[in-house]
Order: C-alpha cells, then sequence, then structure tokens
C-alpha cells in the first residue's frame, strides 16, 4: 500500500480536515510535517464537531498513531490547552496515540509578541495578514540556530544558555520598537512548568517512521496552509514561514522522500484566500458574498472572514506541478449548487501582456486580472452526493472542464463537511 501525502493546492482552507480524517481510517499513522497553530482544521464526524490546530486530524480516530514531526513549530502551551479541549470532548489522548519529535522548535509567547508588534506597525499593503501567534518569528529563530526546541526543555541541559542566547537577540528588538525586554528567569520558569506535561509525548520521531515503514504501515503526511503560501513558490511575501510542498513532508517527519507514494491535492471548487495578498479572481460583489455565506469562510483558528472569487485553474495547476500532485480532492462543490453561470480562470493579462501562471514578482502578480472561461451552471442540490449517478450532468461537466485546465485528475470528491459524503474515484492508499 503506497503512502500519501495530502497538501493544499490554493491559498490553504481547502477542507483538508475533512478528507484527512476520511483517509485516516485507511492509514496506520496522521503526521503533521510543517506549520503551527495557525492552521485550523475542522472535522465534523457525527453530528461533533472537532476544531483542531496543531494536533494532527488523526487524532480523533481510536487506533491511530498521531505525530508532530520536527517541521513544525509548537506552541507547548496550546499543545497542552488543545489535548485538554479535546478529552472533554471524550477524545482518548495519550502517549500511545501521540508523539510529538523531540528536534521540533518552540514558539514562545515573545515569537507572538514580536510577531504582532511588526504587523501592527506595518501599513496598508506592508501588511502580511499574520494570525499572530508567532509561527513566523519561531522559524526565523530555527534559521538562525538560536531556537529553543522540544529536547531543551524536557532535558533541559544547559537551558539558561540557550535562553540566554535567544534573548540577546530578541531584547534587542523589542527595544528598538519600544517594548520592554523579556524577563529570562520568567521564561526559564514557564517552560520548566510546562516541560513535564508535553514530556510524556516526546521521541525520536524518525525513529519510528522508519520502524512504522518497514512493519508496512500506512501512514499519511498531513500538511497545512496551501501550496500558494509557500515560503518559495507561493504568493511572497504574503506566504506562511515553512515550505508546504511535499517534500516538506519528508524533511518535516525525519522519513526520506521515497516512502512518498501518492500526492493528493485538497482543491475547493472556488477559492479563497484569508488575509492580504494578490487574488487575481476575487469577488468583492454578491456572488462572491453568497459563496461566502454558503461555505461558511471564516478562518477556524481567526474567525476571520475569507475573501471569495471563482476557481483559478491556472494557480491550482501551478500547484500541482510544483508539489508533484496525483490526484485532488475536489471540496465544496455543493456551494456551487444552483448557479446560473460559473466561471473558472485560465490565466491572466498583466499590461496587456496573458500569463498562463501568476509570475513571482509581487508587482505583476498585484496588476494581473484574471481571464475567464465561463461554464453553464446547474440548478439541482449535488450535497451530500456519495456517487455520480447522484449528480446533475452539469456538475459533472464542471468537474471534468476543471481536471482538464489544471492537468490532474479527481481522485475524491467532496459534497458537504460530513465525512461520508464524498465520492471515492481513485483510492490513494492503493498500489
Amino acid at each position: 500500500m503506497a503512502n500519501v501525502a495530502v497538501v493544499g493546492s490554493q491559498w490553504g482552507d481547502e477542507g483538508k480536515g475533512k478528507i484527512v480524517d476520511w483517509l485516516s481510517v485507511r492509514a496506520d499513522v496522521v503526521v503533521r510535517f510543517q506549520g503551527g497553530h495557525n492552521a485550523g482544521h475542522t472535522l465534523v464526524i457525527g453530528g461533533q464537531t472537532y476544531k483542531l490546530s496543531l494536533l494532527p486530524s488523526g487524532i480523533v480516530r481510536p487506533g491511530k498513531l498521531s505525530v508532530i514531526g520536527n517541521g513544525v513549530v509548537v506552541d507547548p502551551w496550546h499543545l497542552v490547552k488543545e489535548i485538554d479541549a479535546l478529552r472533554l470532548q471524550g477524545v482518548a489522548i495519550s502517549p500511545d496515540n501521540l508523539v510529538l519529535a523531540e528536534n521540533a522548535a518552540l514558539i514562545l509567547p515573545l515569537h507572538g509578541q514580536l510577531d504582532r508588534l511588526r504587523e501592527g506597525a506595518a501599513e496598508g499593503t506592508a501588511k502580511i495578514g499574520t494570525t499572530g501567534r508567532g509561527i513566523g518569528p519561531a522559524y526565523e529563530d530555527k534559521v538562525a540556530r538560536r531556537a529553543i526546541r522540544v529536547c531543551d526543555i524536557v532535558d533541559d541541559n544547559g537551558l539558561e544558555a540557550k535562553v540566554a542566547n535567544l534573548l540577546a537577540h530578541h531584547n534587542a528588538l523589542l527595544k528598538g520598537m519600544g517594548a520592554e525586554p523579556v524577563d529570562g528567569t520568567a521564561l526559564i520558569a514557564e517552560l520548566r512548568a510546562i516541560a513535564p506535561q508535553i514530556a510524556p509525548f516526546v521521541k525520536p520521531v524518525w525513529e519510528m517512521l522508519d520502524a512504522a515503514r518497514k512493519r508496512g504501515d500506512r501512514i499519511l503526511f498531513e500538511g497545512a496552509q496551501g501550496i500558494m503560501l509557500d515560503v518559495d513558490h507561493g504568493t511572497y511575501p504574503y506566504v506562511t514561514s515553512s515550505n508546504t510542498v511535499t517534500g516538506q513532508a519528508a524533511t518535516g517527519s525525519g522519513l526520506g522522500p521515497s516512502a512518498i507514494g501518492y500526492v493528493l491535492g485538497i482543491t475547493k471548487a472556488y477559492t479563497t484566500r484569508v488575509g492580504s495578498g494578490p487574488f487575481p479572481s476575487e469577488l468583492t460583489d454578491e456572488i462572491g458574498q453568497m459563496l461566502g455565506e454558503r461555505g461558511h469562510e471564516f478562518g477556524t483558528v481567526t474567525g476571520r472572514k475569507r475573501r471569495c472569487g471563482w476557481f483559478d485553474a491556472a494557480l491550482v495547476r501551478r500547484a500541482a506541478k510544483v508539489a508533484g500532485i496525483s490526484g485532488i480532492a475536489l471540496t465544496k462543490l455543493d456551494v456551487l449548487d444552483g448557479f446560473k453561470e460559473l466561471k473558472i480562470c485560465t490565466g491572466y493579462t498583466i499590461d496587456g501582456k496573458a500569463y498562463d501562471y501568476l509570475p513571482a514578482a509581487s508587482d505583476l502578480q498585484a496588476r494581473a486580472q484574471p481571464i475567464y472561461e465561463s461554464i453553464e451552471g446547474w440548478s439541482e442540490s449535488t450535497q451530500g452526493a456519495r456517487s455520480w449517478a447522484q449528480l446533475p450532468a452539469q456538475a459533472i461537466k464542471y468537474v471534468r472542464r476543471v481536471e482538464e485546465l489544471i492537468e490532474v485528475p479527481v481522485a475524491l470528491l467532496s459534497t458537504s463537511p460530513e465525512r461520508d459524503d464524498t465520492i471515492l474515484v481513485t483510492d490513494p492508499f492503493a498500489d
């Protein structure tokens, strides 16, 4: 059986949580490999809603091992809070079904403070649209080799010196921004207080995953955000601070790239984006408003209203190529029910020149105008459909045209937030 990596093919919020949960029934291990608690996943199972932001989606499934890999930046206080909240909902969480990589970098309170100070000082288009949870500054510290990692607080070996080194950098920044410096003694006390609560979950993840692979366990790699928020391949600088492409599944877990067999790109049947940045197919009229209302387009983590627009095939086609997507899971098709006419963005014009991709330069991206192709809509409902036979003919035509334009087949089709309202075309876990 092939191991599967799940990535978002747009700007995030594509419905990865439901699809990962749906696939987790076939998996033995579910691995988060990048991002932090800025990535919200909402699962609806038997009428019960679970909101996750750091824990892998497989945690709500009995008998599955959930892994937080080294590519994730971890706020230990949030992790404990999220575990406690799920336990109150009846989810059993223990070191038997949750593992945290010992070499994952930590998000500290000072990271969130710096994140918010920077965003608050930025004006207009300079605002990135960060969640303010410290993800970016934590990744900066990791790359700069001054991060405090999980193993540092669990073993507490030389923690004082590591915190002093960290604060030599951050307190200078905070002073320059007119903020109070961080008290190193207080921070060390906080870290020592939280360490025993996460210590039971801490293990060498790379070793566990290697053993799981040798046993023939099926591994599901769960990405956060979307490909177009990738720090290298996304709409820079309006991106997240990590790589969201499939290659990060290997780097962020410690398991080699040869372990990844099938890449499933989660793709919304229209397009949404949270925060600042280019969005050529954005609709600011009543149609955009309708998409947002029907799709309940509000962020799981922040509650922020998402910007909505027509499906951007050029964007997804590029994402499919840079992420090596094998097939897509097309979600929220039911939101398009009742539209007489639908439009699909097939490319862009910038200063009179046609492009079939979005150029890397941010000034060009900002001036990109969509090239649309129109397609007839459908009046019948697709909500809850579980087979092709239950879909209107025109809805099937829309799906087929999407496949043609993005050059990737549809492997799954989701027609509601409910887990079982899914049409399986190709099983990603099949050889």
